[in-house]
């Protein structure tokens, strides 16, 4: 699936001569990946491939994300090359499709599982009964040494088969992984044991390549369940219906949701989910997000307010116009971000990456060194190949390669859980290590949910007339003013109308609506509403009389350059503000608030929220935010909700969309906030350090284990089987300490 297309060429700067490729971004689901070392394999193939830019494949969520020239990122094109490594390449998979997949994995790997145990608990009796000496005749030791290697054959043939599959396909992509160790360890192991059995020792190990299959895949059913869990979080963004009713020509039809237009109305009955994002078209309606963001509350909408897919309608049947199709609405775009963000590598995973990349050829090297020290050392061949043996086994764990990625998983799922959405993998490891913090006032800080104060309309207008056409100009707004506007028109029963012909954002001003096409040489009729500095630089003249009541903010209108009134709303503080701001300020973070709105509400606001006046900035166009934001300490994180927001939220080191935030402040954020009020930016921060956190102990407990591991089993005798016991510990440990994340209370805001 094709994400986004960045089109450039030299045409645009005054060149037509040399066009510059355009590139593309696209997100594929892989099939047949084992470990990451297969995910690491098909990034070096394709990665060769000319015309290509960046490949990113995460083994944890089997993704695969291409960027490059269309042509080479077709599905057409990347296909024959997955599939001579092994692998198969799928269109990008949806939650469901994903759970069945790692259901179909965990049932093989607990059937391979099964026959490890059932086979290798007679190979481990065998080889402790010789090992103990329980043998009364020499003979019967030896008979029981070749039942032990009998009862290991089904677990090296049938149950270690995906490591040799594996080992075989990095081998041949030119970047062989942890699965070549494994399997030069369970061949060694076994070749060392047939050669002791011909020469009549029976001290053999076929225990040991028993164990090394039985552990690591203890180890993969372990880490499946825990992708499963991580995984499971983001089901609950992509639920749907399979049909709605779709009203046409010929009355009203129900149809398979894929089959749904744009610009198709939609029937969405009583208690129904609705399907598709779209427009509301009826006068009002009430619906429950809390599938969507916990929000307990029902929201009321009006005409024109945008309906987004996953809510469930608490009220008499509506209607909307769709706006997004099936696969493209804001919560489908949801999941391919989060699925993005696993595809996409951090600072932290390509320096694990780099640490596991040159972890299996120094590995192999100590191993053939050992052999060969030992020998000139006038160590006997057998010792030196089971010293080099265990050398081999105790680098086999994939625990670097999980490292990384398996937190990410787990601390993406646990931010799910409490409704942040990070949309790049730098902002989970920058937001546990910012130092500032910026808001925006209405909607972010506030509850958003203002209401009309007052009204003073023109001479000549009516206070209807004021609220009518204030409301109609706000149509389909996503700023919470105009969202307010409208609430208060619907209650005094005065939304009708249709749509204005255009409308014109004015971040940080206004917006224009032209009511219908205007004639060739005139403006037309036009209304405008927003600030009154702003209403002023369009021409607009106001009268003085015009008092302003300081508590609250004010909006005016006007008619082509006749003012028409002005509007007074006020809002309230979001209980949670104050509780977030103590704890931001507890821990030595710089706070700030950024607001357009006039002086006196932000200073009333930051009065009731604990911030000194000099951390309260009112009046501030997009420009002047950016300003503020940029001379922030760094790393700064900037929350709005607002179009004037985009510039600052791009701007900070990490933008955080509110929830309900318009589409240029969600686009701009690289955090996205599923739940109502400030508070999900505690669970930003703490959960951010929680993941780095696990991130950086399990590449300490990587190299601590493997920088201790390996040269002690170089200069001690140590037992291939202790190798084993050891490797396993240290891939559950990483394992586990990532597991642990999902499980993690949450900040009990």
């Amino acid at each position: 699936m094709v994400l986004s297309t960045d089109f450039s060429s030299d045409a645009d700067m005054g060149h037509p001569e040399t066009d510059v490729p355009s590139e593309a971004e696209a997100l594929f689901s892989l099939e047949g990946m084992w470990c990451t070392g297969c995910a690491l394999a098909i990034e070096h193939r394709l990665g060769r491939l000319p015309g290509m830019a960046r490949v990113g494949v995460d083994y944890a969520t089997a993704t695969l994300l291409v960027r490059g020239q269309p042509d080479i990122i077709r599905r057409e094109a990347l296909d024959p090359e997955v599939v001579r490594l092994g692998y198969r390449l799928r269109s990008l998979e949806s939650a469901p499709d994903a759970e069945a997949r790692l259901d179909a994995e965990s049932r093989h790997l607990v059937g391979r599982l099964a026959v490890a145990a059932l086979f290798g608990m007679w190979t481990l009796l065998a080889s402790l009964l010789i090992y103990a000496g329980a043998m009364p005749e020499p003979h019967l030791a030896r008979v029981l040494a070749w039942v032990s290697g009998a009862m290991a054959l089904p677990v090296v043939l049938y149950a270690g088969m995906p490591f040799y599959r594996a080992a075989w396909r990095t081998l041949w992509a030119g970047r062989p992984g942890m699965d070549a160790l494994v399997s030069l360890g369970v061949a060694a192991a076994m070749a060392i044991s047939l050669w002791l059995l011909w020469r009549g020792s029976v001290e053999v190990y076929f225990d040991t390549a028993v164990m090394l299959i039985m552990l690591l895949l203890v180890g993969r059913w372990v880490e499946t369940l825990a992708r499963y869990r991580g995984l499971r979080a983001l089901e609950g963004l992509v639920t749907a219906p399979p049909d709605v009713a779709v009203q046409r020509e010929r009355g009203e039809v129900r149809v398979p949701l894929a089959e749904v237009a744009l610009g198709e109305r939609v029937r969405v009955a009583a208690g129904e989910t609705v399907p598709l994002d779209g427009a509301l078209l009826d006068c009002g309606a009430w619906l429950d997000l809390s599938p969507l963001t916990g929000e307990s509350r029902p929201r009321r909408l009006t005409r024109g307010d945008p309906v987004v897919a996953g809510s469930r309608n608490r009220c008499s049947d509506l209607t909307l116009v769709v706006t997004a199709r099936a696969g493209e609405c804001r919560m489908d775009r949801l999941y391919r971000e989060m699925q993005r963000l696993q595809a996409t590598k951090g600072r932290l995973r390509l320096v694990a990456e780099r640490f596991a990349a040159w972890l299996s050829p120094l590995a192999l090297g100590l191993s053939l060194l050992t052999l060969a020290g030992l020998l000139l050392l006038g160590v006997t061949l057998e010792e030196s190949l089971v010293r080099a043996l265990s050398v081999l086994v105790v680098a086999c764990p994939c625990a670097v390669g999980l490292a990384v990625p398996l937190a990410s998983l787990a601390g993406s799922a646990q931010a799910l859980d409490q409704g942040v959405v990070f949309r790049d993998p730098g902002a989970m490891e920058q937001a546990g290590k910012v130092r500032a913090v910026a808001f925006d006032k209405t909607g972010t800080l506030t509850l958003g949910e203002l209401s009309v104060t007052s009204l003073q309309p023109a001479a000549g207008v009516t206070r209807q007339e004021l609220l009518r056409l204030a409301a109609r100009v706000e149509w389909g707004s996503e700023h919470p003013l105009g969202q307010a506007i409208r609430r208060h028109a619907l209650a005094a029963g005065l939304l009708e109308g249709e749509a204005p012909w255009r409308v014109e954002e004015h971040p940080g001003g206004g917006r224009i609506a032209w009511l219908e096409p205007p004639m060739r040489g005139g403006e037309g009729d036009t209304l405008r509403i927003g600030s009154p500095a702003w209403l002023a630089s369009e021409g607009v003249i106001l009268p003085r009389e015009a008092a302003e009541e300081p508590a609250d903010t004010r909006v005016d209108l006007a008619r082509g350059r006749c003012w028409l009134g002005s509007l007074w709303l006020a809002d309230a503080p979001d209980p949670a503000a104050a509780p977030l701001l103590a704890f931001l300020r507890r821990e030595g973070l710089a706070v700030a608030l950024i607001s357009g709105d006039r002086t006196s509400p932000v200073q009333r606001l930051g009065d009731a929220l604990g911030l000194a006046r000099s951390a309260c900035f009112a009046g501030r166009p997009p420009e002047q935010k950016l300003a503020l934001v940029n001379a922030l300490p760094r790393p700064s994180l900037y929350v709005g909700d607002g179009i004037n927001d985009a510039p600052a939220l791009a701007a900070a080191s990490l933008g955080v969309a509110a929830l309900g935030a318009s589409t240029a402040a969600r686009d701009a954020a690289a955090i996205q906030l599923l739940r109502p009020g400030p508070g999900g930016v505690r669970d930003v921060i703490e959960i951010a350090r929680r993941t780095r956190r696990v991130m950086g102990q399990n590449l300490w407990l990587s190299a601590l284990y493997n920088g201790a591991a390996l040269p002690l089993v170089v200069w001690m005798a140590v037992p291939p089987q202790v190798a084993v016991v050891a490797m396993a510990l240290s891939s559950l440990s990483v394992v586990g300490n990532s597991a642990g994340l999902l499980v993690a209370p949450g900040t009990g805001r």
